[in-house]
């Protein structure tokens, strides 16, 4: 396969644009810890797709490439209408490119901000959607533990939700397995998990998911506070 990563062209104001492969990036999505997605255009197709780009000198310690080894190996196995679709891995010398499907609508942490609540029979909608894909990550052995409205991409077309990010997911043989790493959005994060037991993972999935319907249907979080020590409290306590 044939990389390019030099100006290829230029838009219409005469700014250049990279490509990778057959793709041609057209702007920056969003940028994480090892570097950013960008929304990108197959060449032959149009087909807009969202590239994670990995920069590989950013990634040193074991711990953060098994997790992005784990991302992958989770990503590769879903494959479901609410869950984000991974298409294509290119790798290079110095990047790991992520071709995934692109989800046109923004997050739903930002429709809910901007609506100040999801109203009632949407907000079904949604979390059917959720729940539906949920399911399915449960059923193959997936745990995502860091289901948020940040995490949720609203798909304009069907007005559908896609789990995204699985960065910080697990994988487990049994429902009945353990898992021990706090991690995740405090907001979100299950009792159990708050207070540094061992936890099941399909347990904190789904009381992320009755957090999620609660923003959704309020506007505002259950259990917030700008002490860490004290939203820990409120919800260890309920």
């Amino acid at each position: 396969m044939q990389i390019n990563n030099g100006p290829i062209s230029a838009d219409e104001r005469g700014k250049p644009v990279r490509q990778i492969s057959h793709f041609v990036f057209l702007k920056t999505l969003g940028e994480g810890t090892f570097g950013k997605v960008k929304l990108a255009m197959q060449g032959i197709t149009k087909q807009k797709v969202a590239i994670k780009i990995l920069e590989k000198s950013k990634i040193h310690d074991k711990m953060d490439i098994d997790r992005i080894a784990r991302e992958i190996k989770i990503l590769k196995k879903v494959r479901h209408p609410y869950i984000i679709q991974l298409y294509q891995i290119i790798e290079t010398s110095n990047e790991l490119y992520l071709v995934m499907e692109h989800a046109n609508s923004g997050e739903l942490f930002d429709y809910i901000v901007k609506n100040g609540r999801v109203d009632d029979l949407t907000a079904l909608k949604f979390f059917r959607s959720i729940l539906d894909g949920v399911e399915y990550l449960h059923s193959n052995g997936v745990c995502h533990r860091d289901l948020k409205p940040e995490n949720m991409l609203l798909e304009k077309k069907t007005e559908n939700l896609k789990i995204i990010d699985f960065g910080l997911s697990n994988l487990y043989s049994k429902p009945t397995d353990l898992l021990e790493t706090a991690c995740g959005s405090p907001c979100y994060a299950a009792p159990e998990m708050i207070a540094g037991k061992a936890y099941k993972g399909l347990e904190v999935d789904i009381w992320s998911c009755g957090i999620i319907l609660y923003a959704m249907l309020c506007g505002y979080l259950p259990f917030e506070d700008p002490d860490t020590d004290k939203l820990y409290k409120k919800i260890i306590n309920c």
